[in-house]
């Protein structure tokens, strides 16, 4: 879920997390669907990493919500998640061809 959060916040911008899921969602062509309940402590857990900032502003609807920003640990950590996904496919499909 780290790779897919901080992506699309690198690639997007501040963003809040229903905007965040929908752009995965929208994105992947609703193949991936980042749930609320996995979505908010992950987001939580990031933060208090470091590798997001966090603060309260208002979406477009007028609602108060808390908006996400990457930070430059935020995307020291992106690097390290994409190597580590591009490590790891390989094996992935390897496994689905024959298991």
């Amino acid at each position: 879920m780290a790779l897919l959060v901080l992506k699309t916040l690198d690639a997007q911008g501040r963003m809040h997390g229903y905007a965040i899921t929908s752009h995965i969602q929208r994105v992947s062509a609703d193949l991936l669907r980042v749930e609320e309940g996995s979505l908010y402590p992950a987001l939580h857990r990031m933060s208090q990493e470091g590798w997001l900032r966090a603060e309260w502003g208002t979406t477009e609807k007028k609602r108060e919500a808390k908006f996400y920003t990457i930070t430059t640990a935020g995307r020291k950590q992106l690097e390290i998640e994409e190597e580590s996904w591009t490590r790891l496919r390989p094996g992935v499909t390897r496994v689905l061809r024959y298991a």
